[in-house]
């Protein structure tokens, strides 16, 4: 960009700042300066944000201009085939987060960009604390994708699309890894009474970089990845997809929803459907070629088999059950809401009280020592009540230091069915704690 071209383009950012002071309105200045901002590429958003923090506009002031030019970049970001969206349907939440993560992420090279300008040691720590701001409020964006691997994923790899989800996991997560890593270099530079002045600049650059990484994470997913999905997901996958959502939760307002699907929700396993060539040919071509790349064979595997369990979370046999009981570190006993002992489980691993099959059917006081009845009993009314939660006491059987949860069981409908008993062996916590500690791996 020329000079003259350069000094022409500041002016006017500089006459929309004064606007956006004056007026406050975005949505009103979107329309009156769309041309102007529209003819700003991100990368002279950049030269120019330096030369406003130059000239001493406040980087508050600055970053309003970071709103405005997300506000009309995301326009750009959302394709034709994705504007019939309802409002409230899960893309549109989707859309709406990614906005959110574009506006966190030129705040964050905005915070960056100026720390590699200043040279005053103050105004340095000044730009590190806002620059740790934004690091730490990025770190919300775990929660949107979270949705996209969990929700998203599984429905294109049960149609035999595999490539996709495993290109676009990588570089969310080394986005992640890059956040995570950013973050604590910034903060132990911070932190430290004498800044590190030489250090600064590289933690800037790798800011800016992850700034980078995440706008191309946007870019990705509004441009490839939804586009794709709305061609192929039905209606009952998108009801699924939106109530596991809820549950997980969102970034952004969720609001008043204008979706008012009448679908019944379809899981990933209960999917038998090929992609047919109509389907591909409304895919966008990024996502085709490198679909295609890795061959369309859909998964038809049954996971339910007859006479499995459903228990909600999913499917097993008898035999799996006991098993996976057997498996656990730690034993539980279940007594119902008469107070009568109706299962208790067995673990390989760990031996806590003992317990055999003639205490089926036995009061739960008479399971304990007459010198405890009243103590368990006490335990058993109070979570029964709702007084707490759960109840939680320590205890020694031979040499193992144990923990001992009382929770009340409820159903779906909140209603109370019984009380459980969880016996845990916390030994090695308790007396290698710091060798434990020293066994954590950041995943």
């Amino acid at each position: 960009m020329s000079t003259n071209k350069q000094d022409e383009k500041i002016k006017l950012v500089k006459d929309l700042l004064k606007s956006l002071k004056e007026v406050g309105d975005v949505a009103e200045l979107k329309k009156k300066f769309k041309d102007v901002i529209a003819s700003v590429s991100p990368s002279e958003i950049v030269a120019i944000e330096q030369q406003l923090v130059r000239e001493g506009v406040a980087i508050t002031d600055i970053l309003k201009l970071c709103d405005l030019h997300v506000e009309l970049f995301k326009e750009y970001l959302q394709p034709r085939v994705l504007e019939g969206v309802p409002e409230g349907h899960p893309l549109d939440l989707l859309m709406r987060e990614n906005i959110y993560i574009l506006k966190v992420s030129e705040s964050l090279s905005l915070y960056a960009s100026t720390l590699k300008m200043v040279e005053d040691v103050e105004q340095m720590r000044k730009y590190l604390d806002g620059l740790v701001g934004m690091l730490r409020e990025l770190r919300n964006v775990r929660l949107h994708y979270r949705k996209i691997q969990m929700l998203i994923f599984p429905y294109l790899e049960r149609r035999g699309i595999t490539t996709v989800p495993r290109v676009l996991w990588g570089r969310e997560d080394r986005a992640l890894t890059m956040l995570r890593q950013t973050l604590e270099l910034v903060e132990r530079l911070g932190s430290s009474e004498s800044l590190d002045v030489g250090r600064v600049g590289e933690v800037a650059t790798k800011a800016v970089e992850l700034a980078k990484e995440f706008s191309e994470l946007v870019f990705r997913e509004n441009k490839i990845l939804f586009p794709a999905t709305w061609a192929l997901f039905s209606e009952g996958e998108w009801v699924a997809i939106s109530e596991i959502a809820d549950e997980i939760g969102w970034l952004v307002d969720v609001g008043e929803r204008r979706w008012r699907p009448n679908a019944k929700p379809v899981l990933p396993y209960e999917l038998e459907v090929r992609i047919s060539d109509s389907d591909i040919g409304k895919l966008p071509p990024e996502f085709r070629t490198t679909a295609l790349a890795g061959g369309l064979e859909p998964d038809t595997y049954k996971i339910a088999s007859e006479g499995d369990l459903n228990l909600g979370t999913g499917f097993l046999s008898p035999e799996e059950v006991k098993a996976v009981f057997r498996s656990l570190p730690l034993e539980i006993t279940y007594a119902n809401l008469d107070d009568r002992v109706k299962f208790f489980s067995e673990s390989s691993i760990f031996k806590g009280f003992v317990r055999t099959k003639t205490i089926i059917g036995r009061k739960v006081e008479y399971c304990h020592p007459p010198r405890l009845e009243a103590f368990v009993m006490q335990n058993v009314k109070s979570v029964k009540n709702g007084e707490a939660p759960y109840k939680e006491y320590w205890t020694r059987i031979g040499g193992k230091i144990v923990r001992v949860l009382i929770a009340p069981v409820k159903g779906e409908d909140g209603k109370l069915l019984g009380v459980l008993e969880v016996v845990e062996d916390m030994t090695e916590i308790i007396n290698k704690a710091e060798e434990i500690k020293k066994k954590i791996v950041v995943l």
